[in-house]
């Protein structure tokens, strides 16, 4: 990494670091976060890899549930879906549903896998007939509640049904936004979709945060997106933005988390920044 690239980062970290998180004594129940943007490409996966993998580094008991049919969190944690007998499809449609029939463990420790593919696509068309379709993801993920102390749903570009099941099993919602203008056109219909769920479905749902991601100050577009976002989020901007590097897509490529494939990178160190703030927000044990 050059000298360039490391001031990139140590710009978007905050000057006081945010304090280390306490050992927990027990685990569970777990705070469920939904990992939420309508728009593609703002580093949704990355970061719902890279979370969990610090916040399990920090030991706590972590599940990730892939909710996207991409599948791309499984393959970004190297277990190929297209060859699971059951995923998450599956406890979606089930008239009795067993999450623990289909939660894989990864080669991170304390990090558990809840696995999607391409048959995720037909669950809305399942599930539109269904009592309750709004609570499906809620019902499944219940029994395993007490075992884990937070739960990140990956969820699909999208606003739909499966994104609402999302929105109506979580506690708070993390909205990772590209620092490029364009990418700020849709968070107003995001929000919108988050209030209406918070008064139909989900009364304790609430924005955990707004990530900034892919972030370059040497230009000045992304350090105006960067003053608007927080003019318009105020204090639910972390503090933590994620500086855009080659590093996340090669990790991508080699199937692991930042963290475990470059430990010492920036970008690692951001990630697990990020959940030390999260701790401290209360959005983590």
């Amino acid at each position: 990494m050059s000298a360039e690239q490391t001031d990139i980062f140590d710009e978007l970290l905050p000057e006081q670091g945010f304090p280390m998180p306490e050992v927990l004594k027990s685990h569970g129940p777990a705070r469920i976060i939904a990992m939420c943007n309508q728009k593609g490409g703002v580093g949704k996966t990355t970061t719902s890899i890279n979370l969990a993998a610090s916040l399990a580094g920090y030991g706590r008991k972590v599940l990730l549930v892939d909710f996207d049919p991409q599948g791309a969190a499984s393959a970004g944690l190297g277990i190929n879906a297209l060859q699971l007998e059951r995923t998450i499809y599956n406890e979606l449609v089930a008239a009795k549903s067993d999450i623990s029939q289909v939660i894989v463990p990864t080669a991170v420790p304390n990090l558990d896998l809840v696995p999607a593919n391409i048959e995720l696509s037909a669950a809305e068309i399942q599930l539109i007939n269904e009592v309750a379709r709004e609570q499906a993801l809620a019902r499944v993920l219940r029994p395993v509640l007490d075992q884990y102390d937070v739960i990140i749903v990956d969820c699909q570009p999208s606003l739909g049904l499966l994104t609402v099941n999302a929105l109506t099993a979580a506690h708070g919602v993390i909205v990772p936004l590209e620092a490029e203008f364009f990418a700020m056109r849709g968070v107003a219909l995001l929000v919108e979709q988050i209030e209406r769920v918070q008064d139909r479905l989900n009364p304790r749902l609430t924005i955990d945060g707004v990530l900034l991601t892919m972030v370059d100050n040497r230009t000045l577009h992304s350090r105006e997106v960067i003053q608007l976002v927080k003019e318009r989020f105020g204090e639910l901007v972390f503090q933590t933005m994620i500086a855009r590097t080659v590093k996340f897509p090669d990790a991508t490529v080699a199937a692991e988390p930042i963290t475990t494939y470059a430990p010492s990178h920036a970008g690692a160190k951001a990630y697990k920044q990020l959940a030390r703030e999260l701790i401290a927000r209360g959005g983590s044990a």
